[in-house]
């Protein structure tokens, strides 16, 4: 069996959206054979009132966890905030409110002295644009917050957060730290130009504000003085705190016209239309990954650090018949994208890692702007392991695709 081909030292991995359940789980990472694993520490679950003192039941829990990891002989990267922000903080403005930043760098430090000797990689915010765009400007997610211009000190704040826990990370003494930002390509709906300006509004805001911010030091020039009321002499220096990796979530590219007229908000999503779609609707185009990793290096050069695409992955719900699921779209979904990444290798691309997402099937999300909650636990079914109400585990034919081209690239077999 040929599979997509990688250098030498490349990591294969898989990113669950929270801890995997138990010692189970960790057997069944042990048994798919991929060194790295991707999961976030709940800032929710481990310290519920967003200050003070961790819950000792869940210091013991995450503890345990990295333990389990590294005697399974995993790599563990671990994600400081990816969406649960206690109840207490969210209360008081959430990322609208400076403060968060200053509790969130408290909790960082409190996570490093916890585990930062053990795990090796980190991420201290994921996908600040999801959080911020989608929670504070269009409310489909949580907190489900429509703050009007508001949205802007919601994403400054977020991406503040990532550079203070960037700096928390260094002086605690860890080995790597990166991002996992979440980007796509906007493609407009047509060459009119009403529907070229909504798509590179909404190109700028979503890629181009976390990549120039944490790369450059610097908001685009043509947005950049919406941020002039929420910023303070040395924000951007810390944001563009050095990387040692930065991480991309990929899924799909987004496909945006000009809003209706009288609609408040001055763009209107649209379906990709003359593409395969998984079952939570997002376009499966492979070549749009392999475009946005060859453009984006090409234009960032010297400032981009290695990338890592820290998740991708496809949502399908296969059935189970006689005790198996065969799943082979989630197969082609991940063997097209590895095909696009190894492709963008050989374009000059330094890329050193691919996290299929997700483990298991839980945690998943919906398509953009649907209004379901992210923290619901209802979601697409993206994992390599099915998981039914019981909580049984079953692992899906996927889970032996990727364990087969894991094997066979450790082995230093053909695989191209």
């Amino acid at each position: 069996m040929a599979f997509p081909k990688f250098p030498t030292g490349f990591v294969f991995g898989t990113a669950d959206a929270t801890r995997p359940g138990g010692e189970q789980d960790v057997a069944l990472l042990q048994r798919l054979g991929a060194p790295g694993y991707r999961f976030a520490v709940s800032w929710r679950e481990l310290q519920p009132g967003g200050r003070g003192a961790f819950d000792p039941d869940a210091r013991a829990r995450y503890d345990r966890l990295v333990d389990e990891l590294l005697e399974a002989g995993l790599r563990p990267s671990a994600t400081l905030y990816a969406g649960e922000l206690p109840e207490t903080l969210a209360a008081d403005g959430g990322w609208l409110n400076r403060a968060t930043v200053d509790a969130f760098g408290d909790y960082a430090q409190g996570v490093a002295d916890l585990i930062g000797d053990r795990v090796p990689e980190w991420v201290p915010v994921q996908d600040p644009n999801v959080a911020g765009y989608l929670g504070y400007g269009l409310g489909t997610i949580a907190p489900g917050r429509r703050a009007g211009w508001g949205v802007v000190a919601a994403m400054h704040h977020l991406l503040l957060a990532h550079g203070r826990g960037v700096q928390v990370l260094r002086a605690a003494g860890v080995e790597s730290v990166g991002c996992a930002n979440h980007h796509e390509p906007i493609w407009p709906l047509s060459e009119d130009p009403a529907d070229v300006g909504a798509a590179k509004l909404i190109d700028l805001a979503w890629n181009a504000v976390p990549l120039e911010a944490m790369l450059m030091g610097r908001y685009p020039r043509d947005i950049a003085g919406l941020a002039d009321e929420v910023m303070m002499p040395g924000d951007m220096a810390v944001i563009r705190s050095p990387l040692d990796f930065y991480g991309v979530n990929f899924f799909a590219p987004q496909r945006i016209g000009a809003s209706a007229e009288g609609d408040d908000i001055p763009f209107r999503m649209v379906p990709l239309v003359g593409y395969p779609a998984t079952d939570t609707g997002w376009g499966v185009v492979p070549t749009a990954l392999r475009e946005w990793l060859i453009i984006t290096r090409s234009r960032y050069r010297a400032a981009m650090p290695p990338i890592v695409v820290t998740e991708c992955g496809a949502a399908y719900d296969a059935p189970m018949v006689d005790g198996e699921v065969d799943d082979q779209a989630r197969i082609d979904y991940l063997e097209a994208h590895l095909e696009a990444v190894s492709a963008a290798i050989e374009r000059g691309v330094d890329i050193r890692g691919f996290y299929a997402y997700t483990l298991l099937d839980r945690d998943g999300w919906e398509a953009p702007f649907t209004g379901k909650d992210w923290e619901d636990g209802v979601g697409g079914k993206y994992g390599l392991v099915h998981v039914d109400a019981a909580g049984v585990r079953t692992p899906k034919r996927s889970f032996g695709w990727y364990a087969d081209m894991v094997a066979a690239h450790a082995e230093g077999a053909p695989t191209g």
